[in-house]
């Protein structure tokens, strides 16, 4: 593995015990607020010092309390973008960019080239109060890649941008750092930024790594309620065990079969696009409790015909669908398939 990390940091009340590794490419660790996502990005770039524990990049030792090993963030040469950029407001973006360079003989080339990159020829005499915040991250970005880094650690960096640049710079930030073919960890709490760049994601909670995985894995089967949740379930009910096949959906009101289940499965949820409207076999007869338009879509509000004060369960279809299918009452289709099963 290029990334090796199993570090533990206390902090007052909180406690950070996180192991993992992570390949060539991007690594996600998506969390909620206050999950250790940045602290962890702190310790591997050598700001802050775990209490013990050993990190290795590409088999050279960063941080190893047993042998006493703590390289400087210097040292330790890994690029951190953090999330306000921290460019130097007294110089300008060609400056900034000059300071990044070691050889001086190869500087101006090495800024020009980069300035090619990043879509920001003409802007070498501003100031970064002058630039814009997606021109200001492009920048920050450009700076940490002209410092030849072993390794990238991006700390939210989209966080303060309005919906539409965000959209754009992750696009134009996902080329950069897929060319830079080496270990980037990105920090978020963006599930939509977290499946755009990421190849792998590890979901962060309470200062530890509840699971790690291929993007698509874990959103295909996230394994906990947080990480369902962290990967846009809206749909999360408590599951009370029936038989061997048979399981209650205590929040939904709602009987399902099941496969054989793992003792630690507390939950079962299902996203609210693959519920669909259905007649006859194995549908659901439920009540409409209200429909929500949104820009592009209709999210239906339901409860089984059956349950009374009830979790309502949210179905969301095309405007198109809803229009053609829109009544008081609805057979909806569970697809067992769909069904994910939590541990709490």
């Amino acid at each position: 593995m290029a990334l090796s990390v199993d570090i533990e940091k206390r902090l007052g009340a909180f406690t950070l015990k996180v192991a993992f590794e992570a390949d060539n490419g991007v690594t996600a660790l998506l969390g909620a607020s206050g999950s250790g996502k940045s602290l962890t990005c702190r310790c591997i770039a050598g700001i802050e010092k775990p209490d013990r524990g050993r990190i290795v990049l590409d088999g050279r030792v960063l941080y190893d309390s047993g042998k006493g090993v703590c390289l400087t963030p210097q040292q330790r040469h890994t690029g951190y973008l953090f999330q306000q950029y921290a460019l130097f407001p007294t110089m300008t973006v060609w400056q900034n960019l000059a300071c990044a360079v070691r050889d001086r003989r190869k500087r101006d080339a090495a800024v020009r080239e980069m300035l090619g990159r990043v879509q920001m020829q003409g802007f070498e005499k501003r100031y970064p109060r002058q630039l814009s915040g997606g021109q200001q991250q492009r920048i920050a970005l450009a700076r940490m890649l002209l410092s030849e880094p072993d390794m990238l650690l991006l700390d939210e960096p989209f966080s303060a941008l309005d919906s539409h640049l965000r959209f754009r710079l992750q696009n134009e930030t996902g080329r950069i750092i897929r060319d830079f073919g080496r270990t980037v960890l990105l920090v978020s709490h963006d599930r939509d930024e977290v499946y755009r760049l990421a190849d792998s994601i590890a979901i962060v909670r309470d200062g530890r790594i509840e699971t790690i995985g291929e993007k698509h894995a874990i959103f295909a089967a996230p394994g906990s309620v947080e990480g369902a949740r962290l990967t846009g379930c809206k749909n999360i009910s408590r599951l009370r065990r029936i038989d061997g096949a048979h399981a209650l959906a205590e929040d939904w009101g709602l009987t399902l079969p099941t496969p054989p289940l793992p003792e630690d499965v507390t939950h079962v949820g299902i996203r609210m696009h693959d519920l669909s409207p259905r007649t006859g076999g194995d549908a659901v007869a439920c009540r409409v409790l209200e429909a929500t338009e949104t820009p592009f879509t209709y999210v239906v509000a339901l409860t089984p015909e059956d349950a009374r004060e009830k979790t309502p369960v949210r179905m969301e279809l095309s405007k198109e669908a809803w229009l053609n299918v829109r009544a008081e009452r609805l057979g909806v289709a569970f697809p067992l398939d769909k069904l994910l099963w939590l541990k709490a």
